[in-house]
C-alpha cells in the first residue's frame, strides 16, 4: 500500500511538473510572438551579427524571467497558497478578457505598425548619440525631450553600460540586453509568469518560460521583419486570450477544489 502511494505521488508530482512546464511555454511563446521585445531583437539583428543579438536578448529575458518567477515563488511565504493560486487565476481572467476584447478592435496591421514604430525608436536612438558625440568631441549628452519611449527610457543607462564594459564585451550586446531587459519590465508575460511561479512549480515554469523565450528570440533574429508581414497579431491575441482563460480556469480549479457552488478554499 505504501509502495502504492508511493507511486501515486511521484505521478502527481510528474505531472504537475509537465503542467508547469506547458503553461509557461505556452503562455511566453503566445504572449511575445509580436511584441516590442521580439521587434527590438528583429531590428538589432538587421544591422548586427544574430548570434550576438540573440544571446543578448536572451541573456536579459533570462534574467528577467529568473527574477520574476522568484517574485512569485517567496509569494506563498506571505499569503497562502491558496490565495496565491486564487490571485494567479483572477490574473489569468482578466489578462484572458482583456486580450480578446483587445483581438475584437485589431485590423490585422498592428504587427508591422509595432515594427515600424520601435524601429523609428531606435533610429532615432542611434541618430541622437552620434549627433552628440559629434557635438561633444565624443562624450554624449543629455537625450532630448522628444525621444520614444524605448530610447528615451534606456539611453542614459546604455551609454553608461557601454562605456564601462566596452573592453570586456561588445557594446552592441550591452545595448541588446538593456533594451530587452527595459521593454520586458512590466510587461504581460512578466506579470503572467509572476503569477505561474506562485502558484506552479519555480523550476519548471522558469525553465519553460525560457524555452519560450529562446523559440521567440531565434525567430525574431532569423525572420523578424518576414514574420511581421506574414502573422496576425489578431489571430496571436485571440489564441492567446483563449488560453490566459483556460488556465485561469485551471488555476480556479486548484484554487478552489472541485466544489463549483459555494466555491471553498480547499483545505490544506
Amino acid at each position: 500500500m505504501t509502495g502504492l502511494d508511493s507511486q501515486d505521488a511521484m505521478d502527481t508530482e510528474e505531472r504537475s511538473r509537465l503542467q508547469s512546464f506547458v503553461m509557461s511555454f505556452s503562455v511566453i511563446l503566445l504572449s511575445e510572438i509580436g511584441d516590442k521585445t521580439f521587434f527590438i531583437a528583429a531590428i538589432l539583428a538587421m544591422k548586427n551579427p544574430r548570434l550576438l543579438v540573440f544571446s543578448s536578448a536572451l541573456s536579459a529575458l533570462a534574467v528577467m524571467t529568473v527574477l520574476s518567477a522568484f517574485l512569485g515563488h517567496i509569494a506563498p511565504l506571505f499569503i497562502s497558497k491558496q490565495h496565491t493560486q486564487a490571485c494567479a487565476a483572477v490574473l489569468f481572467l482578466v489578462f484572458g478578457a482583456r486580450m480578446l476584447w483587445d483581438a475584437r478592435k485589431m485590423t490585422g496591421k498592428e504587427g508591422q505598425d509595432e515594427l515600424r514604430e520601435v524601429a523609428a525608436e531606435l533610429d532615432e536612438s542611434e541618430g541622437a548619440e552620434k549627433a552628440q558625440t559629434m557635438e561633444g568631441g565624443g562624450v554624449a549628452g543629455t537625450p532630448p525631450p522628444t525621444r520614444g519611449r524605448i530610447a528615451t527610457a534606456a539611453h542614459t543607462l546604455v551609454q553608461t553600460l557601454k562605456a564601462a564594459s566596452g573592453r570586456i564585451t561588445s557594446p552592441i550586446w550591452v545595448e541588446g540586453f538593456v533594451l530587452t531587459f527595459l521593454a520586458e519590465w512590466g510587461d504581460r508575460s512578466q506579470i503572467a509568469t509572476v503569477a505561474l511561479a506562485g502558484a506552479e512549480e519555480f523550476w519548471w515554469v522558469a525553465i519553460g518560460s525560457i524555452c519560450g523565450h529562446s523559440i521567440c528570440t531565434a525567430v525574431a533574429v532569423i525572420g523578424g521583419r518576414m514574420v511581421a508581414s506574414k502573422i496576425s497579431v489578431k489571430t496571436i491575441t485571440l489564441l492567446g486570450g483563449f488560453l490566459f482563460i483556460c488556465f485561469g480556469v485551471v488555476a480556479c480549479k486548484e484554487a478552489f477544489g472541485l466544489d463549483p457552488r459555494n466555491l471553498r478554499f480547499r483545505e490544506e
